[in-house]
């Protein structure tokens, strides 16, 4: 008797605990659909629209190191490109970090959306990562799989149904130029078709933002060049590109606003700027 009433107890108390975790959940949903509301009440009572993203002085520093990034005070809008320059150890790369909740703001606030990205709960984490589109200058394609089948696989990690795959994986191949190239693995492709495929991979959860860090690296000087223009008929379409670079070729071939970033700090930027060191 004494075993079945411990289980009893043991079952009664998962059962309170489940409910209070369903009351949490739903108290949360609750909360986030409020503040979104009220996010978009606010925009429209003011007449215009929240920044994508915004650096609100930010502050980035490492245990023993001078600050990664100082005082970093700017926002991009929806819909914009834009062009982060800099040296090696400028701060590229960690501000990028920030954006997709690698790392967290010492002091200040990063903003996405108009939500405060320092208060994403863990669990959180991938939802928000699903709305930026990365593209990295090593293209980290899985060898075995083909070209469908890359794209394909950030799908079905998410769950999404086969027939929704079916359909728009060739779709996103096709805006990228590898339509009649699905079927080949990356080894049968050149370095501007593989990154032709980690672009289509960051385009298929129809993100707000793409984020390009130092995409063509590793690419000659006309595979760079359809990259950028592919990064230009993406940004048409709607979708904000922020792109790292320091080669002066593709910066000046966007022309789209660019910041200038020395030790950390923002030196310059201009509106549909030419590379320059300030």
């Amino acid at each position: 008797m004494k075993v079945i009433y411990n289980i009893k107890v043991l079952l009664e108390h998962k059962n309170k605990m489940r409910k209070v975790k369903e009351k949490e959940t739903a108290e949360e949903k609750f909360q986030e659909t409020r503040d979104e509301v009220m996010r978009e009440e606010v925009a429209t009572e003011v007449g215009e629209i929240f920044p994508i993203l915004k650096f609100d002085h930010v502050v980035k520093t490492y245990k023993g190191d001078a600050a990664a990034l100082d005082d970093l005070d700017f926002e991009i809008k929806e819909g914009e490109f834009v062009t982060l320059v800099g040296h090696s150890g400028a701060g590229k790369s960690t501000l990028l970090k920030l954006i997709y909740a690698e790392e967290v703001a010492t002091e200040g606030e990063v903003y996405f959306n108009g939500e405060p990205l320092s208060r994403i709960k863990k669990r959180k984490l991938p939802y928000h990562r699903r709305k930026i589109g990365m593209v990295f200058q090593d293209f980290k394609l899985l060898p075995k799989k083909t070209a469908f089948e890359n794209v394909a696989y950030a799908l079905e990690a998410c769950g999404v149904h086969t027939n929704e795959i079916m359909e728009d994986v060739p779709q996103i191949l096709d805006i990228v130029g590898l339509g009649d190239k699905m079927k080949k693995f990356p080894h049968q492709l050149s370095g501007g078709e593989q990154q032709r495929i980690v672009l289509a991979r960051a385009l298929i959860h129809k993100p707000m933002v793409i984020v390009a860090d130092e995409p063509t690296g590793n690419l000659d000087p006309d595979s760079s060049a359809e990259i950028v223009e592919l990064l230009l008929k993406v940004n048409k379409l709607g979708t904000t590109v922020i792109l790292a670079s320091h080669d002066r070729d593709i910066v000046d071939r966007a022309s789209r606003r660019v910041i200038v970033l020395e030790k950390g700090k923002i030196i310059c930027d201009d509106a549909k700027s030419k590379y320059r060191v300030c």
